[in-house]
């Protein structure tokens, strides 16, 4: 889903686009001298939490922790001036119920450029680390990118989607950059934000949603203690995953594991209705309901959650409209 907000308020009329331009040319001449004689904003680091705060409660369906975890993680870190270590985030879950969502919306509320900034680096295992017969190169290139980027800037934000796919051991390397000491191949890296993406232990937390529904809980009420040991399980036992014997799980260096629960028909509705706005059309119930009829849900006997998520909506909707 586009991500095309500003300051979580709605685009409104040409005037009103001319007027937050204006506010905003405005607002970057502030940041600009604000970041010149203060000493919070570095590079293009400017964090809008509430903006954050605000389109994850407006615009993330289903994932009461995810919000929480996030939101709470990015408070203490970005408000201490000198954190001890740097942040560090494992978001987890089925396909479609909003990870990758999550961290473009990092991007886009803790640097001017977004997901364009010079120092926001996004890592896939398809086009970074193809070939596991290389691993040994990519680790040199990896470390390498990491410790000249983070010397170029400390206010870093580094990505790493499908942690499923990445070469076993790759992740190693970064274990020395994500621990508590001050300086690593003499950098400071504390003011740095790793997030890791993967689907491992997406069939655990669906099992654990599942049977709250089977127990008629709201799955508000369930709690991080009763997933996280579950993906946590999930993932140190798969030889396939990024962070097998890496020594990163093991050593306690991730601030949070975070897990996105499987998506019901009312979350999907949500989806479309977002889609449709950032269409600028205003919502058909036809059209809403043919898109929820034409996706897939499970269990089978229950037919409770969607097997893609909310990914298919934009899609789904270019065959209703």
């Amino acid at each position: 889903m586009a991500v095309a907000r500003y300051g979580c308020r709605p685009w409104g009329s040409i005037l009103g686009l001319l007027g937050l331009a204006l506010a905003a040319a405005a607002a970057w001449d502030v940041a600009s001298l604000h970041c010149t004689f203060g000493s919070f904003c570095e590079c293009d680091f400017w964090p809008d939490l509430p903006g954050l705060e605000c389109d994850l409660a407006q615009h993330l369906a289903g994932q009461h922790l995810a919000k929480e975890l996030v939101v709470k993680s990015l408070k203490a870190f970005v408000q201490d001036p000198a954190p001890s270590k740097p942040l560090v985030l494992s978001l987890h879950g089925w396909t479609g119920t909003g990870k990758s969502y999550v961290s473009s919306l990092l991007a886009q509320y803790l640097f001017r450029g977004g997901l364009r900034s010079p120092h926001v680096h996004h890592f896939s295992p398809i086009i970074h680390f193809p070939h596991p017969s290389r691993t040994e190169q990519y680790k040199k290139e990896l470390r390498s990118w990491v410790q000249g980027n983070l010397t170029a800037c400390g206010r870093s934000l580094f990505l790493f989607d499908e942690m499923d796919k990445l070469p076993p051991g790759l992740m190693e390397v970064l274990q020395p950059f994500l621990g508590p000491s001050w300086v690593v191949y003499g950098t400071n890296y504390r003011k740095a934000i790793f997030i890791f993406i993967s689907n491992a232990g997406g069939e655990q937390i669906n099992q654990v949603a599942l049977e709250a529904w089977r127990s008629r809980r709201e799955r508000e009420e369930i709690s991080l203690q009763e997933v996280e040991p579950v993906i946590s399980r999930a993932v140190m036992d798969n030889p396939q995953h990024g962070f097998w014997r890496s020594g990163i799980m093991e050593e306690h260096l991730l601030d949070a594991v975070v897990p996105f629960f499987p998506l019901q028909r009312h979350h999907v509705r949500h989806c479309v209705l977002n889609e449709l706005a950032q269409l600028g059309l205003k919502p058909r119930e036809e059209v809403v309901q043919a898109v929820l009829d034409s996706t897939t849900y499970f269990p089978e006997d229950e037919q409770l959650f969607s097997s893609n998520g909310c990914k298919t909506v934009a899609s789904r909707l270019t065959f209703f409209l």
